[in-house]
This record gives structure tokens, C-alpha cells and sequence, in this order.
């Protein structure tokens, strides 16, 4: 017995060859489609025919048609006929009976896909909203902006205390040798300027220098000449202490280049007296007003020799020299603790 897929090969070659024959001299792509349609409907069409009377198709290739034995099922075959052309009408969106064909249970395939349009078409609850916020009164309103100004005040004021309290730098005055200079008081809302200019009245006040005329040497020198080195990093003069002690920037060693704490100083509580020392309490008043001793500041205990005031032509002459051909200018979009020091020929260096 032949196979069932050899009936249809008869098929599939009588369409082609009404293609060709139907579409022999055209020109323009719409016209060939459309005679390709005219085609594929008049060949499902005869389909539809023959299933319904039940007569075999008028295919030249018929005779290889197999014949059902006696003992076989007659209905088998039909119903396979039926499946294949229920395939072919749903692949074919141009024929008019199309949407009138039964599903084989007795529902309209037009019915089907409206239904099915429908449900598509219905709103549905969106679960990704929260829930709705409650309306805000004018005076929670006002509230909420007293809070948020209050605040910004604070903020602001433990700022400006910040900034306004005092450190100590101990430091040395460098020319390829550290030469003492001591210690200068600075506020940390300060610029490196402030401090370069403080460090160079130092060293016209001692006389630093070889020099016989060294304080006049150095009342020549202005800001713009000095440079300072913390570590192995040259600070520029437009940054502020504060950005350092804030954001805590560590150089090459690992350590921070201004370890300095980022709080004020908690205010000292003022004493009570009695009656019997009411005599005494202006002196006490006028002592608060008077700046700690330097050496109770903030930083006085550091290393003088980790922090350098040099000139900066002496560097230009001699930084291709170590110490100062490793010195390197702060840049804060750096990360000094990942990188690898090199020197000015590229190469690594084998210690930290």
C-alpha cells in the first residue's frame, strides 16, 4: 500500500504547474501574486469538492494513487484529508469561505478569533502599582519644609564649625636636605595657600637660608614659588584642608595625606560659680577668648619631615633627582593605593 503522503504529490505539482502556465508574460510582482492567489484558491476549492462528494481528485498522477485494502478503514484516509485541507485553509487568509469553516466541533472559526480579539483587548489591573498616597494638607506641607530648612541650618552650622577649628602642620623646609622650620596653625576650611604663606613669614622669622641676607631673600620669595609635599604628593594651592579630611584620600604608602578628624571639636562646658566668685568670672571670660596653645592642637605630634615646603624653582632644577623624581601632583580622579609607582623610565619600583 502506497503512503498517504504520496497523494498529495500529485498535488503540489498540478498547483505548480498552474502557476507557471498562469503567470507566463508578467511583468510587475503584484500582478504575479495575485495570480498565484487565484490559483491557490481554485485548488483548494476542487479540494473542498472532492472530500464532500467523495469522488477521487482529477490529478494526472492518479493512477499512483494507492487502493485501500478490504480489511483497512475507509474513514482513516478522509479524515486525513480533511486534517490536511483544515492545515491548508489556515494558512491561506484570501479565501472567502476561510472564516465560515467549521473547527469540527461545530464552532466557527470567525467566532473563535473575534472571542479571542476580545479577550485580548480587556484591561487588566496593573500589580506594579503601589498603593496610592494619601493627599498631603498644606500644613504637613509647611512642616516638612520647616524640617528640611532646620535641617539644611544644622548642616550648615556644624559645617562652618568644621571648618572654623584649628589643626597644626608641623613641617620642614626641603632644598635636598630637611631643614627644621616648625609648626604653623591653620584653620581646615584653609587653603594650601594660607599655609605656604604662613610657612614662608617662618622662614624669613629664622633666616633660612645660606645666605648672609636670607630674611630679604625670603621677603622676595611669594607663594606662588613654594610648593608643598605631603609624602610623596604635591598638593596644588586651590584645594582646602576640608577636602582631604573629608574624603579621607590616602596617597601612594596607604596613608592619609591630611589625618585629621572631619568633626568640631566638642564645646567645652562653661563652669558655674557662686556668689563668692563673682569676682573671678571675668578673668574666666577673658580666658576662653584667648586660641589654645599650639601644641595642644590638633596634628602637633605629627612627623615634621612628611610634610615639605619647597621652592619651586630648586624643584624644576632638580626633579629628575630622586626624592623629587617620584614626587607626582595630586590628582583626586586617581587612586594612588591601586597603582603601580614607576619611575621617569617607566620601570616599577620593587619596594612600597
Amino acid at each position: 500500500m502506497a503512503s498517504p503522503d504520496s497523494r498529495f504529490t500529485s498535488q503540489n505539482k498540478t498547483t505548480q504547474e498552474r502557476l507557471s502556465t498562469n503567470t507566463v508574460g508578467l511583468v510587475a510582482l503584484s500582478d504575479f501574486r495575485k495570480r498565484r492567489a487565484q490559483v491557490l484558491e481554485q485548488q483548494e476549492r476542487e479540494a473542498r469538492e472532492a472530500i464532500v462528494t467523495g469522488s477521487p481528485l482529477d490529478t494526472p498522477d492518479r493512477s499512483r494513487t494507492g487502493t485501500p485494502d478490504e480489511g483497512s478503514d475507509p474513514p482513516n484516509p478522509r479524515k486525513k484529508k480533511k486534517k490536511t485541507t483544515k492545515g491548508l485553509a489556515a494558512k491561506l487568509s484570501f479565501g472567502d469561505d476561510d472564516d465560515c469553516t467549521d473547527n469540527g466541533d461545530g464552532r466557527n472559526r470567525f467566532d473563535d478569533n473575534k472571542r479571542a480579539n476580545d479577550t485580548k483587548s480587556k484591561f487588566k489591573a496593573n500589580s506594579s502599582v503601589s498603593v496610592v498616597p494619601r493627599s498631603v494638607t498644606k500644613s504637613a506641607l509647611r512642616r516638612e519644609a520647616a524640617e528640611r530648612e532646620a535641617l539644611r541650618r544644622e548642616f550648615l552650622a556644624r559645617q562652618e564649625a568644621v571648618k572654623a577649628s584649628e589643626i597644626a602642620i608641623p613641617f620642614v623646609f626641603y632644598d635636598g636636605t630637611d631643614i627644621p622650620g616648625g609648626t604653623v596653625r591653620v584653620k581646615k576650611g584653609d587653603f594650601v595657600w594660607v599655609f605656604l604663606d604662613k610657612s614662608r613669614k617662618v622662614g624669613a622669622d629664622l633666616g633660612v637660608g645660606e645666605k648672609a641676607n636670607a630674611r630679604r631673600e625670603w621677603a622676595r620669595v611669594g607663594v606662588d614659588d613654594l610648593m608643598i609635599v605631603r609624602g610623596n604628593i604635591i598638593i596644588p594651592h586651590h584645594y582646602d584642608f576640608l577636602f582631604f579630611i573629608m574624603n579621607k584620600t590616602a596617597g601612594p604608602t596607604g596613608k592619609l595625606l591630611f589625618d585629621y578628624l572631619a568633626e568640631a571639636p566638642s564645646p567645652t562646658i562653661p563652669q558655674r560659680f557662686d556668689d563668692d566668685q563673682t569676682e573671678k568670672q571675668p578673668q574666666v571670660v577673658k580666658s576662653a577668648h584667648t586660641q589654645p596653645d599650639i601644641g595642644e592642637l590638633e596634628g602637633a605630634g605629627d612627623d615634621p619631615s612628611f610634610t615639605k615646603v619647597v621652592d619651586r624653582r630648586w624643584y624644576e632644577r632638580n626633579k629628575h633627582i630622586y626624592p623629587a623624581s617620584v614626587w607626582q601632583e595630586f590628582d583626586s580622579e586617581r587612586d594612588y593605593q591601586t597603582e603601580v609607582r614607576r619611575d621617569l623610565g617607566g620601570n616599577a619600583f620593587f619596594y612600597s
